[in-house]
């Protein structure tokens, strides 16, 4: 059974909604993904635009040099679990790698500094040997995996090559000691090396001010940065920063550039939502495919109780973006096996706040975010992050509890089992009992999910069973031997498997292989799967 869409006429409509909008309440959550305060990219722009100015780019350009500004990190979500497997709180040591010149022994040092960070001496040892004897080259290949995905979202937001190019070169160094290794100079586009001084600088100048900018672009000049770029910078740098403490009007500066005027429709709204749903996803193998199922889930639960074609619309929405949020928690949280501590679990009550504050603006949006932000509230005033109960919650917002709560029941999460659709139900009907979740609302999920768990028959891309079955293990974290071991084969015909998944789909990672079986619903059963 799938969500119910809008006629034609419906989806063409203008959506109030311009795509910088919607990026630019993607890269909040980025922000706070790279351990940064919010409008960290957005401030990073502002840099590189004024720095872009003085060095005479094109007008036309700038428009690009904004997405390039604020989606160059969004890859971030793409390495999550590695990054997390060997260096602990994964936000904590983007947010330190600031203050190294990334390359050479500053970087292996950093790394050594960082490895197993929250583990036993013993493993941090042993991980500490792993990083050394491999010359980090699985760090190496989560760099080439976070480019390769930050570049898929532009495509998919519908963005050119003057986007998606440049956001191959994230990791690139003027001095070519970067990744790839074979791009340095003026190889690397003039909007990626604008957005290297400028997202490094906003920082210091944040934190240290004017004198603290400078000091580091100096330091990195040559090496990381573009000579001329940074010349230029240190002439004009307090011109170029402005003052750290203003509070710019964020909509009016990308109102005032032509070429940021793009307009969604209410159809491409909803594709660019999916978009940021999926990476969000990704920053948890456990949560694959969570927020699309969860938004299809609610919008068939809002159909079923007969609410306006504009509830189930916004409710959808609030599917695809009540995991927004999740940006600003640690995978040492979000994966913990065991229980959190009080400290970790009020962390993680704050996820719907800022879902909220990330979807306060335009309008349209905000609706979304006021409904999403409700995930996890309760009818008896148990949930969070408002603590709101009784009339308070509307009707969409119940819808989107309820709905959450059975699709999470049903996935495989770090600390326990997936449940099947029947256990699931049996919990929903127990939280109701206990005045948790709305009678109504459960009921209309219920109803909504047929309570069937039937196994996909043929895939796309021509994709055989036995090949969706190992594309939906891996999407979820898996490996070589674990698909083998769950689907009973030797893992040589496992690694077939995933060899001929990869040859069909055009993926190259985990991430991007993910990514296609969530674009395809292939994530979307409720048969879970087991540990």
């Amino acid at each position: 059974m799938t969500a119910p869409s809008p006629g034609v006429g419906a989806i063409d409509r203008d959506s109030g909604v311009k795509l910088p909008e919607v990026v630019a309440a993607f890269s909040l959550a980025t922000d706070l993904g790279l351990g940064q305060p919010m409008e960290h990219a957005l401030r990073s722009w502002r840099v590189a635009a004024r720095l872009g100015e003085r060095l005479g780019v094109p007008s036309d350009e700038l428009g690009a040099l904004y997405y390039v500004s604020t989606l160059a990190w969004v890859g971030c979500v793409a390495d999550t679990p590695e990054v997390a497997a060997v260096f602990g709180d994964d936000i904590a040591f983007r947010r330190d790698h600031y203050d190294v010149d990334f390359a050479g022994l500053p970087m292996i040092g950093f790394m050594l500094r960082h490895v197993g960070a929250g583990k036993p001496p013993l493993q941090r040892l042993r991980l500490a040997a792993n990083l050394v004897a491999t010359g980090g080259k699985a760090v190496e290949r989560g760099l080439l995996s976070h480019c390769l995905t930050t570049a898929r979202l532009a495509e998919r937001l519908g963005l050119d090559d003057r986007v998606y190019s440049p956001l191959r070169q994230v990791f690139t160094r003027w001095d070519g000691k970067g990744v790839p290794a074979t791009v340095g100079g003026e190889d690397i586009s003039l909007s990626m090396r604008l957005f290297h001084v400028a997202d490094t600088v906003e920082i210091h100048h944040r934190t240290g001010g004017t004198g603290a900018a400078v000091e580091v672009a100096r330091a990195r000049r040559g090496t990381q940065f573009d000579p001329s770029i940074v010349d230029a910078f240190c002439d004009t740098a307090d011109e170029v920063l402005g003052d750290p403490d203003d509070d710019p009007d964020w909509r009016a500066l990308t109102d005032a550039e032509p070429s940021l005027q793009h307009r969604l429709t209410e159809g491409q709204l909803d594709v660019a939502l999916e978009a940021i749903a999926d990476f969000t996803d990704l920053r948890s193998t456990s949560r694959a495919g969570h927020s699309r199922a969860v938004a299809d889930l609610v919008a068939r639960a809002a159909a079923g109780q007969g609410l306006p074609a504009a509830d189930i619309s916004a409710v959808r929405r609030a599917g695809l973006m009540h995991d927004i949020g999740l940006h600003a928690m640690p995978a040492t949280i979000l994966d913990k096996p065991g229980p959190l501590t009080e400290r970790e679990a009020e962390r993680l009550r704050m996820q719907s706040y800022y879902t909220e504050r990330m979807l306060a603006r335009p309008a349209a949006l905000a609706r979304v975010g006021v409904i999403a932000s409700a995930a996890h509230e309760r009818c008896d005033g148990s949930g969070y992050h408002r603590g709101l109960s009784g009339p308070a919650l509307t009707a969409p917002a119940r819808l989107l509890a309820a709905a959450c709560a059975f699709q999470a029941m049903t996935e495989p999460r770090s600390h326990r089992a997936g449940r099947t659709a029947k256990e699931a139900a049996g919990e929903l009907n127990a939280e109701v009992r206990a005045g948790r979740l709305d009678p109504d609302a459960a009921a209309a999920v219920l109803t909504a999910t047929g309570q069937a768990t039937g196994k996909r028959r043929a895939g796309p891309a021509g994709l055989t069973p036995r090949e969706v079955e190992v594309l939906v293990l891996i999407a979820r974290g898996a490996s070589t031997r674990q698909v083998a071991h769950r689907l009973a084969i030797a893992p040589k015909t496992a690694e077939t498997h995933i060899e001929r998944i990869y040859t069909k789909t055009g993926a190259t990672t985990r991430s991007t292989a993910t990514l296609f079986a969530t674009q395809h619903g292939l994530l979307s059963s409720l048969e879970p799967l087991d540990p």
